[in-house]
Parts: C-alpha cells; sequence; structure tokens
C-alpha cells in the first residue's frame, strides 16, 4: 500500500520475533547521527533513548525505520523516557490494550500492517515467555515501546486526518491549534480509559461513528460468510470513512443540513437526530454536484430565475431558433446588452452564436420556473443553489442525477419552516395557494445561520440500516485503489436501468439490516 503524506512514513524493517543479528549493513550516516552500542543501556529508559537517539544502523540492533520519530522522541521526552506500555502476560496491561487497537484497525477502515501491528504481536509473545538473557529482553522491550508508540502515533493522525491527507488540517481543527498526535497520545495514556480518550480523536459527528460500528460490525461476522463481495463493501465503507476525515463536520451536536449526493437524499440534523429526511435530484455526472461547507442564511419563495448563460446559449438559443413564441410561452423575458426587454420575435436567432450570447434572460416567477417554489441561496464558487422544481414527478425516479448542478428539492417549504425557527409554523409563510396565485419573489432572512454540508457518501447508516448507494460520479475506485492496492475484487457493474427501480430509496443503494447482536442476517449481493 502506498500513502500520500509529508512524513517520512515507512514500514518496520525489523525482524522481531529474531534476535538480532552478529553484522549488519549500516545506513549512510548524517552530520546528526550518532552511533550508540546497543548492549551499553542497562535500564529500560536509557535502552529507549538510546534506540530513539541511534539512527544508524550499528552492529549490534536492528534497523528500525519509524513512521514519526520526531513525535516519537518528543513523547518520551515528554516522560523522561519512562516507558509506557510495560508488555507481558496480562491481558488488561496498557501496552496489551494499545496493541489492541491496533491490530483491530480494520474496524476503523484501516490496515494493521501500516502500524508496526505485526512486529508488535511478535514482540508481545516474546516477552510473555521467560527469558533469562537480561540484555535480549531489555532490546525487545525497548523495541515493543518505540514501535508501539511510533505505531500509535500514525494511527491517531490517520483517524484525525485521515491516511492520504496527513498534510492538510482536518474541519475539526482550529487555525491556530493543529492536531499533535503525540500529545493526543500522551493526554489519552493518562485518561482513566485509554482506547476511548485516544479514538476521540476520530470525527464526532453521527454519520461517521454510526458508519465506522457498522464496519465493525461487517467485520466480525463468521468467516463462512465472507465473500468477494463481503470484501468490496469493507473497503467501500473504508474509502467513505476515509472522505469523512478529510470533510468532517464541526460541532456536530448543533443543526445543520446534510446533503449526502450519492443518495440523492438531504437530512435536517438536530442535535444528532435525522429530524427531516427529502429526496434530491442532483447534477449529471458531466456536470456534477461539488462538495462543499457553507451556511444558509436566507430563502426566497417564488424566485424569478436568471438564466445562467451556458444554459441560455446551449438550451435555450435551439429552442428559440425552432420557435420564438418559446418565451413568452414559458414566462422568459430577454433584454438586450443594454438591458432593455425585447420581443423574441424581433431577433433572428439563426443569426446568433452560442458562443457570442448577447442577451440575458430571466424567467417570471410563478408556474413553470425551473427554480419551483423557492430558492435557498448559500455563498460558494460554484454559483450553485438549493431550489425546488416545476417537476415534481423525477423524484420517483431511481436514477436521479439529472441536473445541471444545483441540487433540487422535494419539500422546500419544510426546509423553510425548520430555518425559520423552532418556533415557526407553516403559518410563518404564505399558504402555497396564495403565493401561486399573486406570484413575487419574497425574501426571508434568517435569525439564524444553519450549516451546510454538501457530502460524497456511497455508503450510511439510516434509520438503524445500512445502506450500499452506486457511486453515481465514479469517484470510489480510484480512492479505493490509494488506500489498498489495484489487485483486488473486481469491480462491481453498473445497475441495469430495469435493475435500479428495486433499489432501496429509489435512489440505487443496497439496505442490510443487523439484528440485536450487531450481525446482519444476511449479505447484499452485488
Amino acid at each position: 500500500m502506498q500513502l500520500i503524506g509529508c512524513l517520512s512514513l515507512a514500514v518496520v524493517l525489523v525482524q522481531a520475533a529474531a534476535d538480532p543479528p552478529r553484522k549488519t549493513d549500516p545506513l549512510p550516516t548524517t552530520a546528526h547521527s550518532t552511533s550508540i552500542t546497543w548492549a551499553s543501556p542497562d535500564t529500560l529508559p536509557a535502552a529507549l533513548q538510546a534506540l530513539l537517539n541511534d539512527t544508524v544502523a550499528s552492529p549490534s540492533h536492528r534497523l528500525v525505520r519509524w513512521h514519526d520519530l520526531r513525535a516519537t522522541r518528543a513523547f518520551y521526552a515528554r516522560r523522561a523516557y519512562a516507558p509506557a506500555w510495560p508488555a507481558g502476560p496480562d491481558p488488561h496491561a496498557p501496552g496489551q490494550t494499545a496493541l489492541g487497537l491496533l491490530l483491530q484497525a480494520e474496524d476503523y477502515g484501516l490496515q494493521a500492517a501500516n502500524y508496526h501491528a505485526p512486529a508488535l504481536r511478535a514482540l508481545a509473545a516474546l516477552l510473555a515467555q521467560p527469558d533469562t538473557n537480561s540484555a535480549r529482553r531489555l532490546g525487545r522491550q525497548a523495541r515493543f515501546e518505540v514501535l508501539l508508540t511510533d505505531g500509535l502515533v500514525r494511527f491517531a493522525q490517520h483517524l484525525h486526518q485521515g491516511q492520504l491527507r496527513e498534510c492538510t488540517p482536518s474541519p475539526l481543527e482550529k487555525p491556530n491549534s493543529l492536531f499533535d498526535a503525540g500529545a493526543w497520545l500522551t493526554q489519552a495514556l493518562a485518561a482513566p480509559d485509554f482506547s476511548l480518550a485516544l479514538l476521540r480523536c476520530q470525527p464526532q459527528q453521527r454519520e461517521y461513528q454510526l458508519l465506522q460500528q457498522a464496519l465493525a460490525r461487517w467485520l466480525h461476522q463468521p468467516a463462512t460468510t465472507k465473500s468477494q463481495a463481503w470484501q468490496r463493501r469493507a473497503q467501500q465503507m473504508a474509502v467513505t470513512l476515509e472522505r469523512w476525515r478529510w470533510h468532517a463536520i464541526p460541532m456536530p451536536d448543533s443543526d445543520y443540513v446534510l446533503v449526502n449526493l450519492p443518495a440523492y437524499a438531504l437530512e435536517v440534523v438536530r442535535r444528532g437526530q435525522a429530524v427531516q429526511t427529502q429526496r434530491l435530484i442532483i447534477g449529471k455526472p458531466d456536470s456534477p454536484t461539488p462538495t462543499l461547507s457553507s451556511q444558509l442564511k436566507a430563502f426566497t419563495l417564488t424566485p424569478e430565475w436568471r438564466v445562467p448563460y451556458s444554459i441560455a446559449s446551449r438550451e435555450l438559443l435551439p429552442k428559440l431558433r425552432d420557435n420564438p413564441g418559446f418565451a413568452a410561452k414559458n414566462n422568459y423575458v430577454i433584454y438586450n446588452a443594454k438591458g432593455e426587454p425585447i420581443e423574441a420575435r424581433s431577433v433572428d436567432w439563426w443569426d446568433v452564436r452560442p458562443e457570442r450570447f448577447p442577451y440575458t434572460i430571466k424567467q417570471k416567477p410563478g408556474k413553470g420556473n425551473a427554480l419551483g417554489t423557492a430558492i435557498f441561496r448559500f455563498t460558494n464558487p460554484y454559483e450553485i443553489f438549493l431550489h425546488a422544481t416545476s417537476r415534481p414527478h423525477d423524484f420517483a425516479l431511481a436514477y436521479r442525477a439529472l441536473g445541471h448542478g444545483c441540487i433540487r428539492l422535494e419539500h422546500p417549504r419544510r426546509l423553510a419552516t425548520f430555518l425559520l425557527g423552532a418556533d415557526s409554523t407553516q403559518a410563518a409563510l404564505p399558504p402555497e395557494g396564495v403565493a401561486e396565485a399573486a406570484p413575487s419573489p419574497r425574501r426571508y432572512a434568517l435569525r439564524r445561520q444553519v450549516p451546510l454540508h454538501v457530502r460524497y457518501a456511497t455508503c450510511a447508516v439510516v434509520a438503524g440500516q445500512l445502506h450500499f448507494y452506486p457511486d453515481v460520479y465514479q469517484q470510489d475506485e480510484l480512492l479505493r485503489q490509494q488506500l489498498f492496492g489495484s489487485a483486488l475484487v473486481a469491480k462491481a457493474p453498473a445497475p441495469r436501468p430495469a435493475t435500479l427501480l428495486l433499489h432501496q430509496l429509489a435512489g440505487g443503494g443496497q439496505t442490510v439490516n443487523f439484528n440485536q447482536q450487531g450481525v446482519h442476517p444476511s449479505l447484499p449481493k452485488p
């Protein structure tokens, strides 16, 4: 597995179960390297200090390559090189507890081998046995200590920021308070429950936590249920967890609006619970809806639509050429370069070229308006927004990647009512019939801004069920290869239109229910 990162990441080049060889080829010495004879330390703190300060493969000890030597050194320097992980036969010893976390890295969408887990397990087995050679035992204890710390530092970093973006701050971090995995490990070690404290570095929002728990249950099934399809689904969950670490939701206990593009779904989340869900129509694969975070500050009922240049020149121009009366019939008003309204029939549209379209087109509020009855604008560099639609029958379709990039809502008034506040009612909005009878834009400024998060998650736990969604924008496979390598399970075929109608939530997904023991009764078929 190859990971992209800014640190010097490497695998362990140590056979922990073996004794040190008599002769080892040394690495090139740097200006700051010191060669220390491995047999010289006679206490574990001294052995730890010697091993951490020795960057040369001296003839008397194994070569160790670090994931983050600087953080590991700092961890022990803060402790005056006192050991942190006593190893032994006691399964509740701190070292065994910490090693158990690394051995279960797959439960978090990670791979145990990336955190020295195989070497650590071998060392732990050796340390559980009696050994009359005190120097050899001391060397093993020192290697167990530093490898475990180094693995835990990297484990915490990956849990917090993801494996492929180690240099990119998480959305959970403040500008002047970047995540320090070594310091976090120190704090976790001092906590009453080490594992719980360490794992708090993960995103805490419900979407991540529920999916991580579902992945752990998925992996801990009887071996007879595991198949190629099972493995592919496990990796799909791991890929989604990686994305959530990149785009975690800050302050998950507050209210927010979440759009999941592959699910074609919007959820309103209040204090960690989904209180509203509705279906969506998103951008087509050739004009995909981007992921982003912003704030909902206002919305407008019965809005006017200013037709984007690309749509006016590429889609409306051919219709005007065929029939200039198309404009009046659909409530479009055409403006010349001076901003003056003109009659569509006064223009020879066959002389107008798409690449030089000198007109502005707006659509009046009311019936047939492409924005429908409401628009929810928010700051973003893509000029997209949430809005209603004049084609409500599209929400019955299974495949709903049909738009130009904006997000169409099935129930815009429900979202509007939520945004107006907890004490608002439908009476705060004009009745739909009244608004349609006399359509004119009416803007509502919100007293409180509500975070909006648009995300891409091809699996999610919704109402206690694990759902798998089609990779509508084909974004999973490249990320899967980066995390797990290309030589793996065959890619699942795209669902045929005839089968799309059978999928869950009219979104092409598959659903898995877990029983009370946390085990699903049957695997979904690919």
